[in-house]
Parts: structure tokens; sequence; C-alpha cells
């Protein structure tokens, strides 16, 4: 699998505890490092084989290490040693992104529970090992619905409950801005979102306000857009229109 933790330092380059040796001159206070520390604290420093003190008695700028007082003459007798950086967490960028190159980033010990970034642009998602749900190169979202195969979910992109009765009130919706009262009976759901198209499916059910149980919901062929639908409730004999206290609608694409 790939490699998960911090990324190997390919900027600092002494991932390896690189050193560097200078000849002091008890004179010369400013020496050239071969790559830039982060801090003081990300080297050691040794005059004579004693360690300076990384708080007072030397400073860093870029690769410039500048010693509070010139250190003494001597052949080699100044060393420097890079330590390796401490690992730590990723934090991915705002607006960027981890490049996972199509392996899986497992998600428990043992490996059965994991999301994988497919070659195909395809997410998949697994626990125990059964695919659960992929989102595919298309936008579709697909989910294992129990019976061992994983299907498309289509969405409900629009539904409402509302009373009919007197002043029509919705009681709770979905992607509906209002409900226009035609007549007796009839009713325009309108959309706060358009339809892609006019090719969705519309689902009705009602219940009507008065004895006439036997009666229909109905949708009419005009207004029917991508911004609106038109149903109605008609009673038992098909001679008029009811208002249903209760009439609920939804749109699935």
């Amino acid at each position: 699998m790939a490699y998960l933790g911090t990324p190997i330092d390919t900027t600092n380059q002494f991932q390896s505890l690189q050193g560097k040796r200078f000849s002091g001159n008890a004179s010369t206070t400013a020496f050239t490092l071969d790559v830039a520390p982060g801090s003081t604290l990300d080297i050691e420093v040794y005059v004579e084989n004693v360690r300076q003190d990384p708080n007072s008695s030397y400073t860093l700028n870029g690769t410039t290490l500048t010693f509070s007082a010139a250190p003494p003459s001597g052949t080699n007798n100044i060393y420097v040693i890079h330590q390796a950086k401490a690992v730590g967490t990723i934090t991915a960028p705002v607006g960027g992104s981890i490049d996972m190159n199509g392996v899986a980033l497992i998600l428990d010990e043992d490996g059965d529970t994991s999301i994988r970034a497919d070659t195909d642009d395809q997410i998949d998602f697994k626990t125990g090992g059964t695919d659960r749900a992929t989102i595919d190169s298309s936008g579709n979202l697909k989910y294992n619905s129990g019976y061992g195969s994983v299907v498309t979910a289509y969405g409900v992109r629009a539904w409402v409950n509302f009373d009919g009765t007197g002043t029509v009130a919705i009681r709770d919706s979905g992607n509906v801005s209002s409900i226009t009262d035609i007549n007796t009976g009839q009713f325009q759901v309108n959309f706060t979102t358009n339809m892609p198209d006019e090719n969705y499916c519309t689902t009705l059910g009602a219940r009507p306000d008065g004895s006439d149980t036997n009666g229909r919901s109905i949708i009419f062929a005009t207004p029917y857009s991508t911004s609106a639908v038109k149903v109605g409730f008609i009673n038992a004999a098909n001679t008029g229109y009811l208002d249903p206290d209760i009439y609920c609608v939804a749109v699935i694409r």
C-alpha cells in the first residue's frame, strides 16, 4: 500500500542527518550551511566537541549560521548536524488535493473498510470488505440496497405536503417555492430550482376534505414543465373537483 504519514522531505534534504564542518579562525562568526534549517532547534552545533546552546550561542538566517562569539582557530573544529524532521500530520491546503493515485485509504486495522479512488474516476466505499456505495465519473451515486448488488440511487428533486382547503398552506416541502391555488381541487406546484428537463416522474397522494374517499389525484398536461407541475383531485364520479386537506406531491428524476 501507499506510504501513510509525513511525505519524505525533498526540500530540506537532510533526512539522513547530514552534517557540515567548518574551520574556525577566532574572528569569523558567520558560516554558510548547505541547506536552510527551519529553526535553531533543527540542528546541533558543536565547537571543539562542545555542543552549543541553540537559544543563545548562535542564530540562523536562511543558510547563514552566525555565532554570538567567534569560534577559536582550528581545523574542522566546528560541525553542524541536521536533525531528522518530526513526523506530524498532513493538512490538505484549501482548494488543494491529496493524490491517492488509485490506492485505497484504509479506515480500519484489518483493512476491510476503505475508500478507493480508482483510476476510472470512480470512488468506492467499502465496509466489511463489501461494496456499499460508489460515485461514478458521471456523478451518479450508487449504493448497496441489501440485495447483493450496487444500484443507482435516484433522488427526489422536489416534494411538498400541503393543505388544499381554504387558503392553501404548505406544511413542509423541499425545492418547492409556492403552491398556486388555481381553482377547487386544482393546484400548481412551483419549483424553487427547475428540473433539468420534463422527463421527471410525479407521484401523488391525497386525502379529500369530505366523504368522497374514492376520489383520485390527477396530473394536468399543462402546465407540466421544468418549473412547475399542475395537479388536482377529482371525485369518484369524475364530475367535479374536491379540495383535499392533505395533498402530497413528490418529483423524482
